[in-house]
């Protein structure tokens, strides 16, 4: 195995790139990332980098010194275009190929859009560019829509709100992320949003959106209501950047599927948002789009490349910050799991809460409670039955509908 092709230069794909190297790999590596940016962390960019709280190289991944290290034919600003498994060969979108003897897939994910997105005005937030785009719109002083209230949704409407801008948000479900977290919390982030200035019109799905001249002035709803907007901001989730498999022989469904090895091919691995594996801990196939999953999938997939030959059986965590709040969550979250307060109150501002399914805790979530939740996490590590709990004093809302 002498050549390795990393495609994908964002926080999977780096980590995939260092774990071979700290391994002691030593053979021809290439990264391939479609930005021409160095690697840079994405979760800055819907809080600091947006409001101008941090300047843009802050979220710089690693300096020009340490990607000299790695020691790697760094191809940024290059888009894979197609993937030749029996020729073993990444074809870029100008038309080089690349050899190599086992790749790493790492391409991430795209943000969905509406008709009429072309339209000035209208913005998505995955990239830094598009951040700083969007940065510099709100600016201006814009009456703002957000449309769509998952975790990036609700954050881009409280850093526009600290801006002091105008905000409403549009979301077809009754709450904020009712999807993973249900009606409780939902109404919880709604209270926050509602507590702040912001507009929340749930429940009502969008139409269409309404330009003049080229430029987006109002974002129509389903009931017939329009809001006028300077500044739309689709925060409408995001399909795995697969398109340039097509055609290749790889499972595609919702994203690249592998096995819990993260293997999709022999010699074909993927790692991070794209990809779509078999998790034996909680014996189910996922894909995560949250940014420790994006590391500890890395280092999996480079291992088990290298012959590791280990599940990944992750714990899955991520967080969001809004305002003053902080909302911190381990495990996963499926419908119809029962909810139970174990620490603090919600009207308090400060609690945890586990959840169980099949008679097992399988997450626990806090709110402004980052030292019990690491705490609980446990419980879901351990798949810890759900009537563990029984022992444990009910605070004063020990239930959650």
């Amino acid at each position: 195995m002498k050549r390795i092709v990393v495609v994908g230069a964002s926080a999977a794909g780096l980590t995939a790139a260092e774990t071979l190297r700290r391994r002691g790999w030593d053979g021809h590596l290439t990264l391939i990332g479609d930005e021409p940016r160095p690697p840079y962390d994405r979760p800055p960019l819907s809080k600091q980098i947006l409001t101008g709280a941090s300047e843009p190289e802050r979220a710089t991944l690693r300096s020009l010194q340490d990607l000299a290290r790695l020691e790697a034919d760094l191809r940024l600003g290059q888009r894979a275009a197609a993937l030749d498994i029996p020729g073993r060969r990444v074809r870029l979108a100008n038309r080089e190929s690349i050899g190599f003897d086992a790749l790493i897939i790492a391409t991430g994910v795209a943000p969905r859009r509406l008709p009429d997105s072309d339209l000035a005005g209208v913005h998505v937030l995955r990239t830094l560019d598009d951040a700083l785009a969007l940065g510099a719109a709100l600016l201006t002083g814009p009456k703002v829509v957000v449309v769509g209230a998952g975790f990036l949704g609700t954050e881009v409407a409280a850093a526009a709100r600290t801006m002091g801008l105008e905000v409403t948000v549009a979301e077809p479900e009754p709450v904020p992320v009712h999807r993973p977290f249900g009606d409780r919390i939902g109404a919880l982030v709604a209270e926050l949003h509602h507590d702040h200035g912001t507009r929340l019109r749930c429940g009502v799905p969008v139409r269409r959106l309404r330009g003049t001249g080229g430029r987006v002035t109002a974002v129509e709803l389903g009931d017939g209501t329009s809001v006028p907007a300077d500044v739309v901001v689709l925060a409408l989730g995001a399909t795995p950047a697969t398109g340039w498999l097509a055609g290749s022989g790889l499972r595609l469904g919702d994203g690249v599927l592998c096995d819990a090895l993260c293997q999709a091919a022999p010699g074909i691995y993927a790692a991070g948002d794209v990809a779509s594996w078999h998790n034996p801990h909680f014996g189910t196939r996922m894909r995560l789009e949250h940014r420790m999953n994006a590391t500890e999938q890395a280092m999996a997939a480079a291992g088990n490349l290298l012959g590791d030959a280990t599940p990944f059986a992750s714990v899955p965590y991520f967080w969001t910050d809004q305002y003053d709040t902080k909302i911190q969550a381990y495990g996963v979250f499926p419908p119809g799991a029962t909810p139970r307060i174990v620490h603090g109150d919600p009207s308090d501002g400060h609690f945890a809460a586990a959840y169980g399914h099949h008679g097992r805790v399988v997450g626990v979530l806090g709110w402004n409670a980052p030292r019990q939740v690491r705490t609980l996490r446990r419980l879901v590590v351990e798949r810890a039955p759900w009537t563990s709990l029984a022992a444990t004093p009910a605070p004063r809302s020990a239930t959650m509908h």
